[in-house]
């Protein structure tokens, strides 16, 4: 199934406003509707918790109410439907969107995909032994740079049955692990999309269900540290990094935010295809980071900003 990764991601907020201007200040662009897109499309909807057109939520304080995936043709689209029709409910709408839920209830949605096609330049790097990554007298260190997200990279799911979970994806959606967490859960990309992930589950109790972060691709480290530096400055509680992961060697740089969520920005991460061979180890923070700045807010001069930003319960 050709699945490329996760679309827009939908939720129901308890304050819209606060929610807004957490996603623009991030560098997400506002388009209408309360819709906030990345460079390719890829994008967040807030709704107020309410809302009426919204999905139920899930019996816990989670503020995802659905989890959009794209696809790259109707031919997936149908087959999909085929699929998961076997044994759940599938409703298509008049504009041809699949809508159902997972295993664990996520409600879970299929598109032909958003995306729209980037042609942007990669952060270069002037390495000795190597040709020269910039041009002559090109500077690298651009504190003006726009560091906008480029796209939806990936989305992290707290489950209370994590082989059932991961065992819908895989066997019935054909996603594929690239690593796993012993007794934790398993990094997962989709068929169309080499990334080492775009979903990864955590075993929790039930009552802790729902979304634990989502992540948008930066152009590089530079950019992610520019732009995790403003939120910073703009008063954005850091909820962990800046960093650089083991298990898909991303950059990290996570914050808390008002959607009962956190938010990260990653970059670089690794690619992978069929001949992967994927790898295990225990969950614990060895494994987790191969590296984190910590206490980055105080090498600000005058130390950090009041933070700002609900820390999900």
């Amino acid at each position: 199934m050709q699945i490329i990764g996760p679309d827009e991601l939908i939720f129901g907020v308890d304050n819209l406003e606060a929610s807004r201007d957490f996603l623009a200040d991030y560098g997400l662009t506002d388009i209408g509707g309360d819709t906030f897109e990345a460079l390719d499309g890829t994008a967040i909807t807030l709704r107020a918790r309410d809302d009426e057109s919204l999905p139920p939520p899930l019996p816990t304080a989670s503020m995802l109410r659905r989890t959009v995936w794209g696809v790259k043709d109707q031919a997936t689209l149908d087959a999909i439907e085929a699929e998961l029709s076997k044994d759940r409910s599938v409703t298509r709408t008049e504009d041809g969107v699949l809508l159902t839920k997972d295993d664990c209830d996520f409600e879970i949605a299929f598109q032909l995909t958003r995306r729209r096609a980037l042609s942007l330049p990669a952060e270069m790097i002037n390495s000795p032994g190597a040709e020269p990554g910039r041009e002559m007298n090109e500077i690298g260190a651009n504190e003006y740079a726009e560091a906008r997200p480029r796209t939806l990279s990936h989305i992290v799911y707290f489950v209370p049955d994590m082989d059932k979970m991961a065992n819908f994806y895989i066997d019935r959606l054909n996603f594929v692990i690239t690593d796993k967490f012993t007794n934790t859960g398993p990094f997962l990309r989709p068929q169309a999309n080499h990334d080492h992930h775009v979903l990864f589950m955590i075993q929790t109790p039930p009552y802790m269900q729902g979304l634990e972060h989502l992540a948008f691709h930066m152009q590089g480290p530079t950019e992610l540290m520019l732009a995790g530096s403003r939120m910073v400055k703009k008063g954005y509680e850091s909820f962990w990094g800046p960093g650089r992961h083991k298990f898909g060697s991303n950059w990290f740089w996570y914050f808390n935010s008002p959607l009962g969520t956190h938010v990260e920005y990653d970059a670089d991460m690794d690619l992978h295809d069929g001949d992967w061979i994927h790898r295990e180890g225990p969950m614990g923070p060895e494994q987790a980071q191969m590296f984190l700045f910590e206490n980055v807010e105080k090498w600000a001069p005058g130390g950090p900003p009041p933070g700002k930003g609900a820390k999900p319960e």
